[in-house]
């Protein structure tokens, strides 16, 4: 901790810089089981280094992804749980970059806050270096920034970047998909980090939070416990059988649901058809739908559903995701016509 760096004019202010110092030593253990090889910089520096090892990758691409956690932050403040937010945060992002069949190698962090809570920033970074452990990629750098007045004192925004690397022959080629290809599902944990707004509505959060910790049966929890469930990470299981068999295509099922992004992993003159009766829909989708009175073609233009990850391969290979991804199934198929999802 930095023991001469102290304003008392900032601290009446409302921004408490020793506060920061304190949190970044909290944070430290946390990073430190991010490392890889590669890392050449410490946590605190202006810049993260990393150096990339091109041994198998003789014609690298980077691949960089970014995004947030966005309103399921509210169910954390609701709840008083911060160490999870952080898996979501790596998550999102590092799912869409594995959709270009590239690895994440780097993370950084960006916490905006109206009041440093040096054990709330530790536990948000716990959540973070888990993600990156889960991942695979290493925690080089990020920025904690105390806005008071922009942000009440007991909140704060998360949002993360991360970069990966692939060689140019193993990019995910969408343009190898043909007629009678199949799509396999790879199962979420629930509703992941998107539709939020519309899961607050639906359950009344804003002046009813309380339901927050009824036990559901369906569920097996509180729904809670349910809707903070963090994001799954999909790095490991995606890239072990990208070593295998040909991955056409993948695609990270978020805002937008089924409808927005299945067609973005899919070529001119390609659909996919799907079967809702096929879909593993998870119970905590029936509550919401149920308790909304949503549409189920909203649902499914807004939610998961289930399914937090798709792949496109050919029929044989397709058999051998099934057998090596633990819960993955066969969620439609490929067939010519106007690029775009078919549910039936």
């Amino acid at each position: 901790m930095n023991n001469e760096s102290q304003s008392e004019s900032y601290r009446l202010s409302g921004v408490d810089i020793t506060a920061g110092y304190k949190a970044v030593e909290l944070m430290k253990s946390h990073v430190a089981r991010t490392l890889i090889p590669g890392v050449r910089s410490d946590i605190g520096g202006f810049g993260g280094l990393f150096e990339l090892d091109v041994t198998e990758t003789p014609h690298p691409l980077l691949v960089s992804g970014t995004d947030g956690v966005g309103t399921k932050l509210k169910l954390a403040f609701l709840l008083d749980k911060h160490d999870t937010v952080g898996i979501d945060c790596v998550a999102m992002c590092v799912n869409d970059v594995i959709c270009c069949g590239a690895k994440p190698v780097v993370f950084l962090d960006y916490i905006a806050l109206g009041k440093t809570v040096p054990t709330k920033v530790e536990a948000i970074v716990k959540g973070v270096a888990e993600g990156c452990v889960q991942a695979g990629c290493a925690l080089i750098g990020g920025e904690t920034a105390e806005m008071p007045g922009f942000y009440s004192a007991d909140e704060y925004d998360l949002a993360g970047f991360t970069v990966g690397v692939v060689d140019k022959s193993k990019v995910f080629d969408k343009e190898t998909i043909e007629e009678g290809d199949i799509l396999v599902a790879l199962p979420s944990t629930g509703v992941h980090s998107n539709g939020f707004s519309l899961v607050r509505k639906v359950f009344n959060l804003e002046t009813g939070p309380a339901i927050l910790d009824v036990f559901f049966p369906s569920l097996e929890k509180t729904l809670g416990e349910a809707l903070l469930e963090p994001t799954a990470i999909y790095v490991k299981p995606v890239l072990s059988l990208a070593k295998k068999v040909t991955i056409k295509a993948a695609a990270h099922i978020t805002g937008g649901g089924f409808y927005e992004n299945i067609p973005r992993c899919l070529p001119v003159g390609k659909r996919a058809i799907i079967k809702i009766s096929d879909v593993r829909i998870l119970p905590l989708f029936d509550l919401i739908q149920k308790t909304g009175k949503i549409p189920m073609r909203d649902m499914f233009n807004t939610f998961n559903m289930g399914v937090g990850m798709c792949l496109v391969l050919g029929k044989e290979e397709a058999k051998i995701a099934l057998e090596q991804i633990p819960g993955s199934y066969l969620l439609g198929s490929i067939e010519n016509g106007e690029c775009g999802v078919e549910l039936c």
